[in-house]
């Protein structure tokens, strides 16, 4: 989504302050501008800065209760990597309206083969500057849907900064996205 909806929130919201990543609360009541809708999660315009909000406090915003898009379904046998991409496509920076692989944030994915028949994943991932503060969430946002993935018994993002990511890493779809080809 990329059109401004303006809403009261209808109770008190937990959010997460961007880019500092800091935890908030923002209160019944509260004037908020929905400036995306990407990836599960919403982020608002609100008190003079931006914040994102889950899925599941999309009640909050008068919104239907989010449901999780339906995992996705690895190939018989252990998840392979265009399973794991394929999730990651659904994972976004709060501030930019292109998944974290189109915007060439994701270096490495290792898929290794468990006792159980299912599969550890491990991404190392960066991020477009090295202050931001939504790191964690962004993390956290990735590994939590690399563990819905059918196949998946234990999932790791790991965030590094070698090499430094830079506009060129964007793919072409990533590119057409911002309008900057």
């Amino acid at each position: 989504m990329h059109n401004e909806v303006t809403t009261t929130l209808l109770r008190d919201c937990p959010a997460t302050q961007i880019p500092s990543g800091e935890a908030k609360v923002l209160p019944a009541g509260t004037e908020v501008d929905i400036t995306q809708t990407l990836g599960g999660s919403y982020t608002v315009h609100a008190m003079g800065g931006l914040f994102r909000i889950a899925a599941l406090d999309a009640d909050a915003l008068g919104l239907p209760s989010a449901s999780a898009p339906a995992p996705a379904v690895a190939p018989a046998g252990p998840v392979d990597e265009n399973a794991v991409m394929a999730v990651l496509r659904n994972c976004y920076d709060p501030e930019i309206p292109v998944n974290i692989v189109d915007l060439g944030l994701v270096y490495d994915v290792d898929i290794e083969n468990m006792p159980s028949g299912k599969s550890a994943v491990a991404v190392k991932m960066t991020l477009t500057a090295s202050g931001c503060g939504m790191g964690g969430a962004i993390a956290g946002d990735a590994q939590h849907k690399l563990m819905e993935v059918t196949g998946v018994e234990e999932a790791h993002v790991e965030i590094v900064w070698d090499p430094p990511w830079n506009p060129g890493m964007i793919t072409d779809a990533g590119k057409r996205i911002l309008g900057i080809e």
